[in-house]
């Protein structure tokens, strides 16, 4: 398929209408990976009510079991007094609203909107925000299109594995063995949701992960090599999942599952400090423990200078950043300038690197004894910075009892050793063991919520280390999962920015589904989706922000200290991290609302993610401008002037929205701004979901 169209781009080189014709034939002609296109995937909006104009289903009996004809689509004609007027075909009928549900397709026209729900805010009020967003993904990746196309870093998904267990939907309806098109509703559902994540994805460096099975790995495999052709380098791994095995019938016990790597433009694989278990060559007798080294500077909770003001303190060092001269007293006042350092040297403070005072992880006497044991690291000095390391107590325990190799000392006076992690590329075979979804996964659940809550959750190592190796060197890259299932990928991406104080941002989509065998009791009881009662059981409310408030917390889900270590950091889960995050709904928005500027609060959130999820989110409160530290958005054109100073006094906005229909307005204020990003509201917004649709993907 590639290669055909290279041909037709060079053929339209020479002669664009041959190329037109030789184009629309293979477009009508089946090539590469053959499936059923274009089953028709509808998704029902329980959380819209119904207008004037949608196409609905009409519910069955509170208590009853759906059948073919709660399955018609039904177009609302009037409502009036808790009525609905409801069309199909030749027939007419009145219903109760309240019975209908909200159908649209994957080619209709949305215009999603953003509800917060809840949050957590445990950083600094300058670091970026992660989002869990509740949403059907198809609409919520059209959504990320307009706030990132092309700024994605990194995408990770974890998509159903089609195993035949109903445990994803197609069409509203679970999708089980007995389906037969149950392979081909599986790419289209595949095939829609890639084709917006390539409009994601940063063309010129970044990387799709996508875990999956031996159920579908093939199909996917050339769905992949379909959808992005030439573009990208595509490897696929094999890695460890359960070292039990699970059993396959009368075949052998799979263990492992695959990770397909696509990766675009420059983006290349990371070399890390990996023990010898990622080393294939190495018998098990032949693999040693590695010293680990520590940051020195608290990450987690209670990092804050308040938390621990014992703590904060100087270390000088000499000039040249490679030897120790000595720890200064802990420090109480407002100007740690006004410390001296000694002659020929310089003081390092643990103050991060967004300018935020924090403090060491041990008090100056202890580290005193640390530097005189060889147990202090200095790494390299870099824009007159000097990160300090420690060894913590489990590491100095095991080089005291002869488990470490001690060869020799630093210049710094830091012990070496032989068995030292080193830098290097693994190959496509993983068996870490810590990759095991039973430790990773289910344990951390466990230890969470009491239960495993959620069947199947990925190992929380395997998402961390497969990320790390594309983002270790992108300590702001924004990361997206649109199939987050348990919440495991933005969990992870806190973990890596605990271990070297990266600021990555992470954005979660999840449905709010329940199981096949929850929804059969929910409705024996009574209960619809969309009621409360059953909402509180679904994915995203259930488990997906829970995880995610408890991990960040450090606590569980009954407001208990987490107990145990990170596996490989040795940081407790206790500490939680330092980050903020937003719990939001996707909401589906109607156009002239929007045109006659009356849902701006609606659509606030999407501007404030495409501005960077930092700061306070822009509401309309009546005013005629507002601005935050990060972006501002001009209502009233009267007030220009203003608003253009207010930004160029503010050097860190670098996107501001401007209410207009006027393309010469906007255009002045793209000339006032010249080093700012301008968007018009709302023709931009509307635009962009009236082409974003299906149909504009080909």
């Amino acid at each position: 398929m590639a290669n055909i169209k290279e041909i037709i781009s060079e053929v339209g080189k020479l002669d664009p209408g041959l190329a037109r014709q030789i184009d629309k034939f293979v477009k009508e002609h089946s090539y590469g990976l053959v499936f059923e296109q274009n089953l028709p995937e509808n998704v029902r909006l329980y959380t819209k009510m119904p207008a004037v104009g949608d196409t609905v289903n009409i519910l069955p009996s509170r208590g009853q079991k759906e059948n073919s004809e709660n399955r018609l689509p039904w177009l609302v004609t009037e409502l009036s007094g808790g009525e609905a007027t409801v069309e199909h075909e030749c027939e007419t009928k009145t219903v109760q609203a309240a019975d209908l549900v909200t159908l649209v397709n994957c080619k209709d026209v949305v215009y999603p909107g953003l509800k917060e729900i809840d949050r957590i805010e445990r950083g600094a009020p300058s670091d970026p925000y992660h989002m869990v967003i509740n949403a059907e993904n198809y609409h919520a990746l059209e959504a990320l299109a307009y706030c990132y196309s092309g700024k994605v870093d990194c995408i990770y998904i974890d998509p159903p594995y089609n195993t035949g267990a109903k445990d994803w939907k197609y069409d509203n309806n679970y999708v089980d063995t007995n389906d037969q098109y149950r392979h081909s509703k599986w790419l289209n559902f595949m095939q829609r949701r890639l084709e917006l994540a390539k409009l994601l994805l940063n063309p010129q460096d970044s990387v799709l992960i996508v875990t999956i099975d031996e159920k579908e790995y093939l199909r996917l495999g050339l769905l992949l090599e379909q959808t992005f052709e030439t573009a990208a380098n595509i490897q696929m791994i094999s890695t460890l999942t359960n070292s039990r095995g699970v059993a396959r019938g009368k075949g052998f016990a799979r263990v492992d599952e695959y990770i397909y790597v696509v990766q675009f433009g420059e983006s290349a694989v990371n070399r890390l400090p990996l023990s010898d278990e990622w080393r294939v060559n190495i018998n098990r007798d032949q693999r040693v423990t590695h010293l680990r080294w520590s940051m020195l500077i608290r990450s987690g909770s209670h990092f804050l200078r308040k938390d621990s003001p014992n703590q904060f303190y100087p270390i000088f060092v000499y000039d040249d950043g490679k030897r120790i001269h000595s720890v200064g007293q802990s420090y109480y006042g407002k100007h740690r300038d006004e410390v001296s350092p000694p002659p020929g040297t310089f003081a390092v403070w643990p103050v991060r690197s967004d300018g935020t005072e924090g403090n060491w992880q041990i008090s100056n006497t202890n580290l005193r004894t640390l530097i005189s044991r060889g147990y202090v690291m200095l790494g390299r000095k870099k824009d007159g910075r000097v990160p300090v390391y420690y060894l913590k107590k489990g590491e100095i325990k095991k080089v005291e009892s002869g488990v470490y190799q001690i060869t020799g000392h630093r210049e710094d006076g830091s012990i070496l050793s032989d068995t030292e992690v080193r830098a290097l590329v693994p190959g496509t075979q993983w068996r870490i063991g810590r990759h095991d979804a039973s430790v990773g996964g289910t344990g951390i659940l466990k230890t969470i919520f009491g239960d495993s809550r959620f069947p199947f959750p990925k190992s929380l190592y395997s998402t961390l280390d497969t990320i790390k190796f594309f983002v270790s060197n992108k300590p702001d890259a924004l990361i997206i999962d649109f199939f987050a299932g348990s919440g495991t990928t933005l969990h992870a991406v806190n973990l890596l920015n605990a271990e070297d104080g990266g600021q990555r941002r992470c954005i979660c989509v999840t449905n709010n589904e329940v199981s096949a065998d929850e929804a059969k009791k929910f409705t024996a009881n009574g209960l619809r989706q969309g009621d409360p009662e059953w909402e509180a059981h679904g994915i995203a409310h259930y488990t997906t922000w829970p995880r995610t408030k408890c991990s960040i917390a450090g606590v569980d889900i009954n407001g208990a200290p987490l107990k145990g270590e990170y596996l490989g950091s040795d940081m407790p889960m206790s500490d939680g991290f330092r980050a903020n995050a937003v719990f939001c709904e996707l909401t589906y928005e109607s156009a002239w609302p929007i045109r006659l500027d009356r849902a701006f609060d609606a659509i606030a959130p999407l501007l404030w993610m495409h501005a960077g999820c930092r700061g306070p989110i822009i509401s309309r409160r009546g005013k005629r401008y507002l601005t935050t530290d990060y972006y501002g958005v001009l209502f009233d054109y009267n007030q220009a002037s203003k608003f253009c100073d207010k930004v160029k006094n503010t050097p860190s906005i670098q996107t501001v929205y401007i209410v207009t229909d006027d393309q010469r307005r906007y255009s002045n204020i793209c000339k006032r701004l010249p080093n700012i990003e301008v968007h018009r509201l709302y023709e931009t917004y509307l635009k962009t979901f009236e082409i974003c649709g299906e149909g504009s993907l080909d």
